[in-house]
């Protein structure tokens, strides 16, 4: 007898052979299909605000201004796309030198009732203080904004000792939204004290929002250490974001040749730095033959060649929804975003995105669910959002 064919196949087995045809394509796809619809060729960028100079940071206000620091020690305002040519006054001095001077600026979770905006800025020493002569470190304030002028100041903590050069100065802030305001300090160029507790260098720190120390710090009952330290063994952080729903907090760090590293911010860690690094000094010299080392955490990744990581995001927003958990990354020396796919605690892969954007000292989510991006190189703030 002679077998045959149906002419066309049933329906079962053209859901069959769907399914299995599917199946084969995910096992041997390298990339998490949550990730895959939305792609750079689905965005556009468009330059919205110019003529900025050496812009750092900024903070969206609710009534759809923006707040942007200057690193030559201005505070200044932008609305309706456009920069207000009276900047802000009321600015400490600053010590404007080298990668120092005015830093970070950050809205308080809840600005809309107490109007508190805190800013980081490299502040010269002053008398009393200690350290060296002509020297400088970070410090915290925090101010309201009346018109065009900060009122309300409140100087809420300065790391110690003063330091002279102008490296090396952190200056990210966050909020955990637990009361608790973290700030990031470099070691100023003195990578040895990045492991001294009793130097508030290479370290994050941890205080009350009115800038007082919490008694739970890690560091609290340590004899000689500084008690606000929460973690200590970094380098230079200049990113510092907490994940939107599991609440860790993730910092990037830039290291010396090679080795700049993504780490999560925990209670009491030492993250390595002097000690352990997968980079190596700029003159090509060893700074550590060793990568790894017990009581030491790992990074959860490393750039080698480094790529200067400023300004960090985590996307959640529905205009990104494929996005949503993932970060977005900054590269001063590379100019362009990198966006990590985040699965866990684990960076699952990366991909640059609008490459030669420009030199990026922030990246930040607004309130409209859009990308931001402040660019140092064209002074210049870019709105990154998907093509109608």
């Amino acid at each position: 007898m002679k077998l045959q064919f149906a002419k066309q196949p049933s329906k079962l087995f053209l859901m069959l052979g769907v399914l299995v045809a599917s199946g084969l394509l995910m096992s041997n796809c390298n990339i998490n299909p949550n990730n895959t619809d939305l792609t750079e060729k689905n965005l556009k960028s468009e330059t919205i605000v110019t003529g900025l100079n050496m812009p750092w940071a900024m903070a969206f206000l609710p009534d759809g201004r923006v707040l942007v620091t200057e690193r030559s020690g201005k505070l200044r305002i932008v609305k309706g796309g456009a920069l207000d040519p009276q900047e802000v006054t009321g600015i400490p001095k600053v010590y404007y030198r080298g990668q120092g001077g005015l830093l970070d600026v950050v809205l308080h979770p809840n600005y809309k009732e107490n109007g508190w905006i805190y800013i980081s800025y490299s502040s010269p020493k002053k008398e009393g203080e200690a350290g060296d002569d002509n020297g400088a470190n970070t410090a915290l304030m925090r101010a309201k904004l009346d018109g065009h002028q900060l009122t309300n100041i409140e100087h809420l903590y300065k790391a110690s000792p003063n330091v002279r050069g102008g490296v090396h100065f952190g200056g990210k802030i966050l909020f955990d939204n637990k009361g608790y305001v973290f700030l990031s300090l470099g070691e100023r160029g003195q990578k040895e004290n990045s492991q001294n507790l009793n130097k508030a260098q290479g370290k994050m720190v941890r205080l009350h929002e009115d800038g007082k120390i919490p008694t739970d710090n890690p560091f609290v009952k340590t004899k000689d250490a500084l008690p606000e330290i929460w973690s200590y063994g970094h380098r230079n952080p200049q990113g510092l974001v907490m994940h939107p729903t599991n609440g860790t907090i993730w910092a990037h760090e830039h290291g010396p040749q090679g080795g700049d590293e993504l780490n999560i911010v925990e209670k009491g860690k030492n993250y390595g730095w002097p000690l352990i690094t997968y980079g190596i000094d700029y003159d090509n010299s060893i700074i550590s033959d060793k990568t790894e080392a017990p009581g030491l955490e790992q990074p959860v990744i490393y750039w080698k060649p480094s790529i200067a990581p400023c300004g960090m995001t985590f996307v959640n927003s529905p205009k990104f929804k494929d996005w949503n958990g993932d970060l977005l990354v900054g590269s001063l020396k590379f100019q362009n975003l990198e966006h990590l796919i985040i699965k866990g605690n684990k960076v699952v892969k990366k991909e640059i995105i609008f490459d030669k954007i420009g030199r990026v000292r922030d990246v930040k989510q607004g309130p409209d669910g859009n990308i931001y991006v402040v660019v140092e190189s064209s002074g210049s703030i870019v709105k990154i959002s998907p093509k109608s």
